[in-house]
């Protein structure tokens, strides 16, 4: 590209790129900055009381912001992900489902560095409902370098943003026998809610003794009517002894990770038993409130496996503040995400 000072009495070379607004006689702007110059526009600016005019003229291997903004943000767009119409000098990307913000963020740092591109998106994990602004691409200047867009395009290949799509799971609840009737109605309600907003179902509450044999007789109940996440409130996480801890291997099941780096909710456990996921938590009261339970939710209601290295990266935010809200579902509109307001 060639940046090019015109002055009054001359007019730029059809093709070349307006760098600058032009205004008319009442100030408003007649001519925007970024439009190409046809006939019909250099027609215009004979006519206007302008005095100075900056303009890019276009050669071999330049590239328009419009044309390369479109391309670039097209090649970004993975599953789950659509580009929408140009606005304000960027193309939107916009989640076409309800699921889970996924990228590699080292990919994109490596885009960025390109110049001339500049793209930007929520962090990886965030929640996005269906038709959620989560991003947007860019061509800074008004016109870029071919090379530089297919070295773009070539790191987005495949489509480097994708929004992971939020599965039906049936998920059973099975809570320790001492918690009191209201306390589980108001539990069985909140986690309902919750699950609704991923389009998953609660199929089974039951109440259980907190004895080893009782507990590992009802995950493996549960398992076999069908259940594809388990809750299991109730116990002491902390005790060794624990008849919900001891219970597990007797079920089947192996510990993936005894302890959640993220406050409230350090005391919650994750565990497998094949590939369905049994969640352990201390209370059902928990349900209700924004905990490590909302972090775990979302990766695994998208069939995500979450390994040990998972959940311990969790850690990294995860003090549970308004500043990381974006890692929680907006399960209820007008209350705070991760949680619902209390009744």
């Amino acid at each position: 590209m060639r940046p090019t000072r015109i002055e009054r009495g001359h007019l730029p070379p059809a093709g070349a790129v307006l760098a600058q607004n032009v205004l008319g006689s009442d100030g408003r702007v007649v001519l925007e900055k970024g439009a190409v110059l046809g006939a019909e526009e250099l027609q215009r600016l004979s006519e206007l009381p302008w005095t100075e005019l900056h303009v890019i003229e276009l050669q071999s291997g330049d590239v328009h912001e419009e044309e390369a903004g479109r391309r670039l943000a097209g090649s970004l767009a993975g599953d789950g992900v659509q580009v929408e119409t140009l606005s304000a000098g960027a193309f939107p990307l916009v989640a076409r489902h309800r699921g889970v913000v996924d990228y590699d963020a080292a990919l994109l740092a490596r885009l960025n560095e390109i110049d001339d591109l500049a793209v930007y998106v929520k962090p990886p994990g965030s929640i996005a409902r269906e038709g959620e602004r989560i991003g947007g691409a860019k061509i800074v200047p008004f016109v870029t370098r071919r090379e530089r867009l297919a070295a773009a395009e070539g790191i987005a290949a495949g489509g480097l943003l994708r929004v992971r799509r939020f599965l039906p799971v049936r998920v059973a609840a099975l809570v320790e026998d001492s918690v009191e009737e209201r306390m589980l109605s108001r539990a069985r309600r909140a986690l309902e809610e919750k699950l609704a907003f991923f389009g998953s179902d609660l199929t089974l509450v039951e109440r259980i003794p907190l004895a080893t044999d009782a507990v590992a007789d009802a995950l493996r109940a549960a398992l076999r009517s069908g259940a594809e996440l388990i809750l299991l409130a109730g116990g002491n996480p902390m005790d060794p002894l624990d008849p919900a801890l001891l219970a597990l291997e007797r079920a089947g099941a192996r510990m993936e990770k005894h302890g959640i780096p993220a406050q409230p909710g350090t005391l919650l456990w994750l565990a497998y038993a094949g590939a369905v996921p049994v969640i352990g938590a201390p209370s059902c009261g928990l349900f209700a409130k924004a905990t490590a339970l909302d972090l775990l939710l979302p990766p695994l209601l998208t069939g995500e496996r979450l390994s040990r290295a998972a959940v311990a990266a969790l850690g990294a935010g995860g003090l549970i503040t308004p500043e990381v809200a974006w890692r929680l579902a907006p399960y209820r509109a007008g209350s705070a995400r991760g949680q619902l307001d209390p009744e």
